[in-house]
This record gives C-alpha cells, sequence and structure tokens, in this order.
C-alpha cells in the first residue's frame, strides 16, 4: 500500500516541477494553480519524509533523493498512461475490411499502439495498414484506397471524404544545443544552414509557404527526405529547422543535443486529422478518432508539455 500522501497528482506535479524547475510552468503544464503546485509538493515531501526539491534554488533543482524518486516516478507514471490509452474497446468485429493509412510522424510509437487496439476488435476483418508522408495519404483516401486516413491537413475539401479534426500542432524552431543565447534566435541562425524539408512533402509546402509570408529568404542548400535525418543533422550543428512538437517528440534519441523554440516569426500550425469515406459515418471513424485523441494526448501531448510548456495552449487536442 502506498504510503497515505503519495498521489498521482502529486507525481504528476513533481514531474513537471523536475522538468520546468518552476512552479508557474508546472501550474501551466498541469492546469493547477500555483499555490496548489506548492501544496502537492509539501504533500509529498511530507509524505515521503525527505526533500525532492531544493527550495533554496532558483530554478529548482532535484536533491540526490529527488533524482531516484524521478525515476520510479515517471516509469510509474508512464506505465499508468499506457494503460489509461489502451482501454478504449472499439466495437470492429462487424467489418470484412479495413483499409487504414497513418502519416508517417506516428510509426515509432502512436502507430503501433493503434494497431494493437485495433486488432482486439478486427475478429474477421482483412485488416490493411500503411504509413506514409501526408500528401500520399491524402491522396490514397481521395483514391478510396483507403477507408480511413490519419494525416497532416491540407486544408481541401474533397468529394466523398470526412474530415475530424484530431489535434493542433504548432511549428517551432529547433536548434543545435547552446547556439541560441539572445532574445532573438534569428540573429545567430543566419550564420547556420536552414535545413528543409524535402519540397514535395506537405510539411515543407506549408514552411515554406509561411516563411514567404513572412519575407524570410533562407539559403537553398539542404533538402532532407527523412525527418530523423534532419533532426540528426541538427543534432550534429551542421543546421537548423523548422519541425513541429509532434515532429520534435518523435526525436527522442536527439534530444540531448537539440533545443526547441517558439518560432521568431508571426506563429502558425498544422492541424492532424481523421479522414473517412463519407459512406462510413459513424461509429466507426468516431471509435477511431476518439482513440486517436487519446493516444496523442497520452504519449505526445502530455510528454511534450513537459519538455516544452511554453506550448500549453498550443498543442492540443481539437473537439470534432
Amino acid at each position: 500500500m502506498l504510503t497515505k500522501g503519495v498521489t498521482l497528482r502529486g507525481l504528476e506535479v513533481f514531474e513537471a516541477l523536475a522538468a520546468t524547475g518552476s512552479v508557474a510552468q508546472a501550474a501551466t503544464v498541469t492546469g493547477l494553480s500555483q499555490p496548489a503546485v506548492s501544496q502537492q509538493l509539501r504533500n509529498l515531501e511530507t509524505a515521503l519524509a525527505t526533500d525532492l526539491i531544493d527550495h533554496g534554488k532558483r530554478p529548482m533543482r532535484l536533491t540526490p533523493a529527488g533524482h531516484s524518486f524521478l525515476i520510479r516516478a515517471e516509469a510509474a507514471l508512464s506505465q499508468l498512461r499506457l494503460a489509461q490509452s489502451e482501454l478504449t474497446v472499439m466495437d470492429l468485429a462487424h467489418l470484412s475490411a479495413l483499409a487504414i493509412g497513418v502519416i508517417d510522424d506516428f510509426e515509432n510509437d502512436l502507430t503501433p499502439r493503434l494497431v494493437t487496439i485495433l486488432a482486439d476488435s478486427l475478429t474477421r476483418c482483412k485488416f490493411t495498414l500503411a504509413t506514409a508522408p501526408s500528401h500520399e495519404i491524402l491522396q490514397s483516401i481521395a483514391d478510396k484506397r483507403l477507408h480511413i486516413a490519419i494525416s497532416a491537413s491540407d486544408g481541401t475539401m474533397r468529394d466523398g471524404v470526412l474530415e475530424y479534426p484530431l489535434a493542433r500542432d504548432p511549428f517551432i524552431l529547433v536548434a543545435p544545443k547552446g547556439v541560441v543565447r539572445g532574445p532573438d534566435p534569428l540573429d545567430v541562425l543566419r550564420d547556420l544552414p536552414f535545413l528543409r524539408y524535402e519540397r514535395d512533402q506537405l510539411i515543407s509546402r506549408q514552411i515554406e509557404a509561411h516563411l514567404a509570408r513572412q519575407k524570410l529568404d533562407l539559403a537553398d542548400r539542404f533538402e532532407i527526405g527523412s525527418h530523423l535525418a534532419l533532426m540528426a543533422m541538427v543534432a550534429r550543428r551542421i543546421g537548423w529547422a523548422v519541425t513541429t512538437p509532434l515532429g520534435y517528440m518523435r526525436a527522442g534519441r536527439f534530444h540531448d543535443q537539440v533545443e526547441a523554440f517558439p518560432l521568431p516569426v508571426k506563429p502558425f500550425s498544422r492541424t492532424i486529422s481523421l479522414y473517412a469515406s463519407a459512406d462510413w459515418a459513424g461509429n466507426v471513424p468516431t471509435d477511431v478518432a476518439n482513440t486517436m485523441r487519446r493516444l496523442i494526448s497520452t504519449h505526445m501531448i502530455e510528454p511534450a508539455l513537459v519538455q516544452l510548456p511554453w506550448l500549453a495552449g498550443e498543442l492540443r487536442l481539437l473537439d470534432s
């Protein structure tokens, strides 16, 4: 039995404090007031009879006991979030065939979880899953080669296709760690090459259109088709890039070598949506959309807000 005073909310608050070093930022991440954050930490430390955070330092720093406890707390929270995301059960036993396409941004983490959840219900169904860039997924749903597609939206209304918005994914700047020191990242980054996504990709077209609107003319030297290759080049200090939080979280192996910042120009975002053939309107696309919202929230948005609390309110789920 857990010691009285050790609560799930307390663990979440401690995780947010450890990541941000700030009561104010932890309050933003957790949705609590600052006094409530402080009280949750006091309750947890009292229950454990030890200081987890050195309260005399700003930003806050973990004590040795805090570092040790954080490892266990993060592991426990991760398992709880995984269990929560897998509770959704869909009734798909009546389907004889299901072809679904998922944006490759999710192939490392969310797509395997979605497939596992779907498999529990697809008892007598021929199931096909494709992962590809957004522009290919959107073409496949338009050509009726897919029943359901999960992709970044290009803003186009397609005949016979319904759209269910899932999440708002704002664009951010990523740079090699330690390069940006002043208030305007572009002052420093003008001396580093801009790393572009391959121009055929939807994300590249969206970024290029926005940079053009902001009258930013950046040298055309690198054009990278692989997201992870692009992030590896940033980590190796070859250049900087514009991506999104969902893309940033996908490249977790490089997080200790890169830094993320708000865009130093007018902000903009993309929408991640579920698309379904109009004759599939009803419970199936709605159930899959709700499952994806839960997965995105648990495995992408919540961890991203712990690392990048300034995204609170910008990176968020969308209602259908």
